[in-house]
């Protein structure tokens, strides 16, 4: 009578523990993600690197163009002024009086899968973008063909997955920004500038211009992607950080 009463015990607990150990099974990929992204994590990286030449304090003067052709709103314009202006240099309102001028165009913002902010970077300034398009997050699947041999007790587990993954999201935000700086060029010393240009009529034509001038100005240019990664990031938070990391990166230049 004991030996029958624990065999009914066993029957009721056994499908009860396998459910729920099914259930953290399929919760561990979603626990290791929100346990190892619990933190923010920035990287700003430079396409290609600037050198400037130093020169006399006189002729530390920079004018500084910052444009944002993003959906998002973002606030560069006076704390890229601040920082170039905390290394000793002088921002000017006239390119006329600037020996440097610096003109940042920020291109995209938003979520982004990493490997495609990578190659975004390998790009380098005014590389297609056509590889880092938005909203290119990799989702988590789940597979749970070898749970075909318990039954309803794979599907309990898979929802348990499916539950845990839709509330736990790696996520990484990304800023893409191409930079422009132009140097004047000492008296007497001329540059040559010459410009090629490819662009598209339709689907099948495409017009080629060639220009050649001289200037005044040497032209530097590179590419500066920030990526900001956490666990369920929006991007409200991931904002100033991303904007942080871009304005250091400029004005480290100098």
């Amino acid at each position: 009578m004991i030996s029958s009463s624990i065999r009914s015990i066993n029957r009721t607990l056994l499908p009860l523990a396998l459910c729920a150990g099914l259930g953290l099974m399929s919760g561990c990929a979603a626990t290791q993600t929100a346990l190892s992204k619990r933190n923010l994590d920035v990287q700003t990286k430079m396409s290609d690197t600037v050198f400037l030449d130093p020169v006399a304090p006189e002729q530390q003067t920079v004018y500084v163009q910052v444009r944002n052709t993003s959906d998002k709103e973002l606030t560069l314009s006076d704390s890229t002024r601040a920082a170039i202006e905390s290394h000793g240099y002088r921002v000017v309102s006239n390119p006329r009086h600037a020996h440097y001028m610096l003109q940042a165009s920020v291109l995209q913002v938003g979520k982004m899968d990493p490997s495609a902010a990578q190659a975004a970077l390998a790009g380098g300034y005014g590389g297609a973008l056509d590889g880092a398009a938005l909203g290119a997050m990799t989702a988590v699947a789940s597979n749970n063909s070898n749970n075909s041999g318990i039954g309803g007790f794979g599907l309990i587990g898979a929802i348990a997955g499916t539950v845990a993954n839709a509330t736990v999201k790696d996520v990484t935000y990304t800023m893409i920004t191409d930079l422009q700086i132009s140097e004047r060029a000492p008296k007497g010393v001329r540059v040559s500038q010459q410009t090629d240009t490819s662009m598209r009529q339709g689907s099948s034509t495409r017009v080629s211009q060639q220009s050649n001038s001289v200037s005044k100005w040497k032209r530097y240019r590179t590419r500066i992607v920030s990526t900001a990664n956490k666990v369920n990031l929006d991007f409200v938070e991931a904002r100033p950080a991303l904007e942080h990391g871009l304005v250091r990166s400029i004005s480290g230049i100098f």
